[in-house]
């Protein structure tokens, strides 16, 4: 049991709230917000204060003309949504109704159903996709991809920071060099650990970058050439003199002093080589070699999604602000590590020679896209003159775009899309009609803005299973405008459970990834991107890795989504970034590509093959599986609905931590909905798994000063009462989304903490 540190009584037990008999609804506004009227829309204060002060102040917009334009989109996309939303309940209501009634039915008698009700779509002839422009980063540079929770600057910073990465710094802080002996990281720097880590650094470039003759270990100077175009070569220990292998990967050098820092390539990526035999580690290291540098994270999706916790006008302004920091070029976060203060901000350009003697500049930092929230969420930070909430997604689509004409019109210290694109994600899309919804949005809003057309670009998250069985289609929706496709296993796999709910038990969460629909989806998703000309144009993904600190078992296994054809995959910090990268100059992207393009497309049917249990449990397994979820969701949601922590690394049953966001949180929740809808548990036995849970979550949470501990009264909880509610409706949840419960019990925690604060 965590210790409550001497506080008083908790907000969770101020409220005494019965959080079994809770049903969620609409939440108010923020307590303290007020009403702008503006062109007939009923806007937070706070936004409007934000918008008219800072954005619309800086990109020269008139306010006024600004919220008359909105006015008109929602009053023409409103509707339009609404629609699409219905059509959602619509088909789920039709598969609850068949699925039972055919249990054991075909593939093929499951695929007309599926077309009879247009869940299913005819699949177009439709051509090539056909953009006009976009950043190298997405057409030609296969390299690894963060995700970051934009609320955070700190983190923001970070990710858009990671673009270039010490491997050094990266082995060192991590297991891929093992943490046992005399190779403990300890207390203070470990010269044994070190020479390991100069070791796999010397390894990589001989497998990278390879010399004509010797090993990087054997380098005893390196040398430039006084003539041009320049030539770099090294001496090796025996007083050989070699060259690289393949001379065109040396690309340009920066000389300050004694110091060199040596720019190659290989596979579109660069190593930064930095020889100073005056620096503490250059010093100690027989080729004179302080650090190599990686390109890293060539791309981060800043996300107002899925791994932030924004319910109210307070939050979302802390994320616009964010990006339009980051677009201007003077976002910074200041934060005390080691007892030492330090402040981030964006790193500037990389300038180095080129051979040929000219100057080069690198960019210094990772190209931004933007992942706005999906149609199903509404906000009442915006409301409509009969006093309706707003899509959240047109308020996200319009500021985000509105920000992003700082970078456009070049009025920040860096720009961000050289050829002047706005990249948005948008998640959790159902079919090609809502894709097609998406292009029409975009297409007002550039007209809004005085955008030419196309220049807001669609990243198309594979992640909802209409999407994924019409993906061509999809695709061809937005044919101009994608610059990206992704796999995500987490999201896919709770609208795969929810689709499918009444048709019986589903596998076990770890079972799934063998299933026959999700090895088919993985395949799917590349085979079609790649016929629809992809390649060389825009992004292939795939998913997170989610154990940040399993870096070892991450260099293992992440390889096998370039194997697979992606060219480019999540990973969860800039660390991961730097170590993903080492497999980018292991495989040759586009050649892999060509492989697969090349062979036949196996049969797309399995993505109908239901994920049914089929077989008995026992109770032990059951009472494994329930424990499992209850703590990982437990550990998640009460620290979003507590904190507002929309992602965060929860430690598992056995400590191994494992980033968690709504995606995970939602595979969880629908697991056991579905597992108490078919009888395998019961209520009962759901509440008393997380109520034993409690404790341990509390003890993982023992050191966070700001967490409330839910021992000794559990069910008192908010953070309990958010969990439980998340599976008890479950089924009942629109695609077993999770954000309409955490929206309300995080607006319902705040208010609690508020009168705490202020002692109502």
């Amino acid at each position: 049991m965590c210790e409550t540190r001497g506080r008083r009584a908790t907000p969770h037990e101020r409220a005494s709230l019965d959080v079994l008999g809770h049903e969620s609804g609409a939440s108010p506004m923020t307590s303290g917000d007020t009403r702008i009227e503006r062109a007939g829309l009923k806007v937070s204060k706070i936004l409007d204060d934000y918008v008219a002060n800072e954005l619309l102040h800086m990109v020269g917009i008139n306010v006024d003309a600004y919220w008359r334009s909105f006015a008109e989109i929602v009053a023409e996309f409103l509707p339009r949504i609404d629609a699409v939303l219905e059509s959602r309940l619509t088909l789920q209501r039709q598969l609850d109704t068949w699925l039972p009634e055919h249990a054991g039915a075909s593939i093929e008698e499951h695929r007309r159903f599926l077309l009879q009700i247009g869940y299913l779509e005819e699949q177009r002839d439709v051509a090539s996709i056909a953009i006009d422009r976009v950043d190298r980063e997405i057409a030609a540079i296969a390299g690894p991809q963060l995700v970051v929770p934009l609320d955070n600057a700190r983190f923001a910073l970070n990710a858009a920071n990671a673009r270039w990465g010490s491997l050094y710094d990266a082995l060192y802080g991590t297991n891929v060099i093992p943490e046992d002996g005399d190779l403990a990281r300890g207390s203070s720097y470990n010269a044994t650990r070190g020479e390991r880590v100069i070791e796999f650094a010397n390894q990589f470039l001989d497998s990278a970058v390879p010399l004509e003759t010797g090993s990087y270990a054997d380098v005893r100077e390196y040398r430039l050439s006084v003539s041009l175009p320049t030539e770099l070569t090294v001496e090796l220990n025996d007083g050989r003199v070699s060259g690289l292998r393949d001379p065109n990967q040396f690309v340009g050098f920066a000389v300050d002093g004694i110091s060199k820092r040596l720019l190659l390539v290989n596979h579109g990526l660069h190593i930064e080589i930095d020889v100073n035999r005056e620096h503490p580690i250059g010093e100690k290291n027989p080729t004179g070699v302080a650090d190599v540098i990686l390109e890293s994270a060539v791309t981060t999706i800043q996300d107002c999604e899925d791994s932030v916790a924004v319910v109210d006008a307070d939050d979302k302004v802390v994320a616009y602000r964010n990006w339009l920091g980051l677009m201007a070029g003077t976002l910074q976060a200041t934060f005390q590590k080691g007892g030492v203060e330090h402040t981030r901000r964006l790193e500037g350009d990389r300038s180095y020679v080129a051979r040929d003697g000219s100057p080069l500049v690198l960019r210094g930092r990772s190209l931004l896209l933007i992942r706005n929230v999906g149609f199903h969420m509404k906000s009442d930070i915006v409301e409509t003159a009969d006093g309706r909430n707003i899509p959240e997604s047109l308020l996200d689509i319009m500021v985000n775009a509105t920000t992003a004409l700082i970078d456009l019109r070049r009025l920040g210290r860096y720009p961000n899309s050289e050829v002047e694109n706005v990249y948005f994600v948008m998640p959790k899309m159902h079919g090609s009609g809502e894709v097609a919804l998406a292009v029409d949005i975009f297409a007002a809003v550039e007209k809004t803005l005085g955008l030419s057309a196309n220049t807001i670009k669609i990243g198309i998250m594979d992640e909802e299973r209409r999407t994924s069985l019409n993906l061509s289609n999809c695709i061809g929706a937005a044919r101009e405008r994608v610059i990206f496709i992704n796999t995500g296993f987490l999201d896919r796999t709770g609208d795969e459970i929810h689709t499918v709910m009444t048709s019986g038990a589903v596998v076990r969460k770890e079972e799934m990834r063998s299933e026959p629909w999700l090895v088919t989806y993985e395949r799917n998703n590349v085979d079609v991107a790649l016929a629809m000309g992809f390649q060389g144009v825009a992004q292939i993904g795939k998913g997170m890795w989610t154990m940040p600190d399993a870096m070892a078992e991450m260099l293992e296994q992440k390889i096998v989504q370039l194997k697979a054809g992606a060219s480019c995959a999540w990973v969860p910090s800039p660390t991961a970034a730097t170590l993903h990268a080492l497999h980018y100059h292991d495989v040759d992207v586009a050649e892999r590509q060509n492989e697969i393009a090349s062979q036949p497309s196996p049969d797309a049917s399995d993505l109908l093959r239901l994920p049914l249990l089929g077989r008995s449990l026992s109770d032990s397994e059951i009472a494994e599986v329930l424990k499992i979820n209850a703590q990982s969701i437990l550990g998640y949601v009460v620290r979003w609905v507590d904190q507002g922590i929309g992602c965060s690394k929860v430690p598992d049953l056995n400590g191994v931590g494992l980033m968690e966001d709504r995606a995970t949180l939602r595979i969880s929740s629908q697991l056991l909905a579905n597992w108490l809808s078919h009888g395998l548990v019961a209520r009962d036995d759901i509440t008393l798994a997380f109520v034993d849970m409690a404790g341990l979550v509390d003890q993982q949470n023992g050191g966070d000063m700001a967490y409330w501990p839910m021992m000794p009264n559990p069910l008192s909880s908010l953070g309990m009462g958010a969990a439980l509610e998340l599976v008890f409706q479950g089924r009942e949840s629109p695609n077993g989304y999770t954000e309409g419960v955490l929206n309300t019990w995080r607006r319902r925690a705040k208010e609690v903490q508020d009168n705490e604060a202020t002692g109502e």
